[in-house]
């Protein structure tokens, strides 16, 4: 009896420490989970009126029972004075959507497709112009300044919207790695896309400092996001040597992120974790080295054609990067029955993604 009593006593002072260690560790902050346009429009339906809506619809609440953590919008447009972005969302209706999420402690991500100042095409017409555009002699960089300012004063708009810091992430000049926009690596240098990138980010602080917002300062977070990374060998030095190379700076960015989507259906699967493994290790190495927070800033499986991909592809790559803060999968086209990477409602991919929500 008295052996019991002094082995209980000294488990207890080993154990009660422990206990108290344990209890106090921080849990990490689950995964946030954002979708492209989720609340303007979704796989046949659309909310796209200049009108104000009384409530609110979301693609990711129409599943699960939840609003989203993020919702990603898109300002491409707004530099010709539009009233609607490229994907015909009115801008007035993004204001409002963003006041909302953030109202609900949620977060919003806006990428910009800008047009080809040169030719006036769209993002993907690839002639060169970025030698121009940062030429402070051109028409071109004139031309550019002014686009920048507007994109900043829109932004300035949403940013002084938050309810709380860091609701607003701005990811600027995305995946210049690949070949598809004129500021991609096949359209200009290196040095020439960090001038710009670093242009663009100066104009916006600016443009923040001149408004009047509840939160002092008026934070809000900016994402550098390459895609592929084909420029240099097939290793990991080399993936990273290129995300290292094309990096604006740290006085720059506050989030290093990376764009990678899933094609070919199941037999596509091995090939996206690849790239993303790839790509995610250099991007983490970066973020680490700098100090810098990681995302997934842009994914999805079009058609969600490989069964179950939300738990047995994403879910388990997630858990591989524990500094990941977020991801973004892309929209659901109203008008293309094709193009939607969140799960139509009632289907088996459905029940799979509301599983993959409770895991995060």
């Amino acid at each position: 009896m008295r052996k019991s009593f002094y082995t209980l006593c000294l488990c207890t002072l080993y154990l009660v420490p422990l206990y108290i260690l344990t209890a106090c560790q921080p849990t990490k902050p689950r995964v946030l989970f954002g979708h492209q346009d989720d609340v303007v429009y979704g796989s046949n339906w659309q909310r796209l009126a200049d009108s104000a809506y009384t409530d609110t619809r979301s693609c990711i609440y129409d599943v699960t029972g939840q609003w989203p953590d993020l919702i990603g919008f898109d300002i491409g447009g707004i530099e010709l004075c539009h009233t609607r972005n490229l994907d015909s969302v009115p801008f007035s209706r993004m204001l409002e959507e963003c006041r909302r999420q953030f109202e609900r402690g949620g977060k919003v991500t806006l990428s910009w497709h800008a047009r080809n100042p040169l030719t006036g095409g769209n993002s993907w017409d690839t002639t060169p112009c970025l030698a121009q555009i940062i030429d402070p002699d051109t028409d071109v960089h004139d031309t550019m300044q002014v686009w920048i300012e507007r994109a900043a004063a829109f932004i300035a708009q949403v940013a002084t919207l938050q309810t709380q810091p860091e609701q607003l992430i701005v990811r600027l000049w995305h995946e210049q790695s690949g070949n598809w926009f004129w500021w991609g690596r096949e359209a200009c240098s290196a040095e020439e896309y960090i001038a710009l990138w670093q242009w663009t980010r100066t104009v916006m602080d600016k443009q923040l400092s001149l408004v009047h917002c509840t939160l002092s300062p008026c934070t809000l977070l900016f994402a550098y996001s390459p895609d592929k990374l084909t420029l240099y060998p097939d290793d990991a030095d080399g993936a990273y040597r290129e995300t290292l190379e094309w990096y604006p700076g740290d006085e720059y960015v506050d989030i290093i992120g990376t764009d990678c989507y899933h094609h070919g259906g199941a037999e596509g699967t091995d090939d996206y974790l690849y790239r993303a493994h790839r790509q995610l290790d250099a991007a983490a190495r970066l973020a680490k080295e700098h100090g810098k927070r990681l995302a997934l800033t842009e994914t999805g499986c079009e058609s969600i054609r490989c069964p179950h991909w939300y738990t047995e592809v994403l879910l388990p790559l997630l858990r591989e990067y524990p500094a990941i803060e977020y991801v973004l999968v892309w929209r659901n086209a109203w008008d293309i029955p094709a193009h939607y990477f969140l799960p139509q409602l009632n289907t088996e991919e459905a029940e799979d993604f509301k599983s993959f929500i409770k895991q995060l």
